[in-house]
């Protein structure tokens, strides 16, 4: 039984590919889409810069921060599992962002938002791995990386119509039916693979998130009226 699984897992890995890409272009595209829309959000909320940079890199932050840990639940629990749950916890934040009436509350939807995206990336990488053969790897990770140009590409472009034509909220919102299209094709295509119960490198997964967060603050308190890192 546990061998024709596997060998129709592998038989038709493309599918899941494609679906597992969809939500990866739409966690990367909120990357850089919000840096078109800071002047927007500083007027709507009549915030301050730092406020308004705090959108991006709490986003940033919950995304980075966590990586370790969501791999290994997803190796612990099965990355189908995790993807999904990190899914529907990322669209569900997008919309809570559209909908957010402070700039506080947005910044804890970003935080929201990012966590589930750091759920979903790991496992992008787990199924390629596990249900694309070895002579077909290397395209489905090309296809896989070219997604995450492509999305840094799109981000600001997709910002500047976005925002000049509906609004600042409609980048978050616009989340929403893109996810619910992802969630759907990630439920049918891709495979429920064999669970691993590994033990979490304590010492490891408490010294990166330490080293990411002393990172950022180090950029922001360099420049702190620009938010930038590194400007004079």
């Amino acid at each position: 039984m546990t061998d024709t699984s596997q060998q129709h897992t592998y038989a038709r890995p493309w599918p899941a590919l494609w679906a597992l890409c969809l939500g990866f272009f739409m966690i990367l595209v909120d990357t850089t889409i919000v840096a078109v829309a800071n002047p927007a959000i500083l007027e709507a909320f009549s915030a301050d810069i730092n406020s308004v940079v705090w959108v991006t890199s709490a986003y940033l932050l919950a995304y980075a921060v966590p990586l370790l840990i969501t791999g290994r639940l997803g190796d612990r629990y099965g990355p189908k599992k995790l993807y999904l749950t990190g899914l529907a916890l990322f669209t569900a934040a997008s919309l809570w962002c559209g909908l957010s009436g402070s700039i506080e509350m947005l910044i804890l939807a970003r935080v929201f938002q990012g966590f589930g995206a750091a759920m979903m990336t790991p496992q992008t990488m787990a199924v390629i791995t596990r249900t694309f053969p070895p002579d077909k790897r290397g395209t489905a990770m090309g296809l896989w990386g070219a997604t995450a140009g492509v999305a840094t590409l799109v981000g600001p472009l997709a910002g500047g119509v976005l925002v000049d034509g509906l609004g600042w909220e409609w980048i978050f919102i616009v989340n929403v039916p893109v996810g619910v299209i992802a969630f759907l094709a990630a439920m049918r295509y891709v495979p429920t693979l064999e669970t691993h119960p590994h033990k979490f490198d304590i010492p490891a997964s408490c010294s990166a998130p330490r080293a990411c967060s002393c990172s950022c603050s180090a950029c922001r308190k360099a420049t702190p009226t620009t938010g930038r890192c590194g400007s004079g």
